[in-house]
């Protein structure tokens, strides 16, 4: 299986070789940046500029992520709840006859 981790900083450095030398350009979709020459190494820049910050968008919502499945994780005794509804669940199997049921007063 293919690893969905998304490394921000890689991307970063790898934008930082390509754009070289070049500190500006219009982001990328913009009026300006559809003017611009489709040769211009600004176009070009201005692309891999919004694909770094989607991966830096991309990687601050796994590390979310990951911090709320803590926090879930830790929010409860999961393993005593678990154990509790299997109990309930083995108890109602083995007597029926102790299930609510609905009634109708029709």
């Amino acid at each position: 299986m293919i690893s969905q981790s998304v490394s921000w900083w890689r991307v970063h450095e790898y934008v930082t070789e390509c754009v070289g030398t070049l500190t500006d350009w219009p982001m990328a979709g913009t009026p300006a940046w559809c003017d611009l020459d489709d040769w211009d190494p600004r176009k070009l820049a201005a692309v891999l500029d919004a694909g770094q910050h989607h991966a830096l968008r991309v990687e601050t919502a796994q590390e979310a992520r990951a911090q709320a499945s803590k926090a879930i994780s830790a929010a409860a005794d999961w393993r005593g709840i678990a154990q509790e509804l299997n109990q309930i669940r083995e108890f109602r199997a083995t007597r029926p006859w102790a299930t609510r049921q609905a009634v109708n007063h029709a």
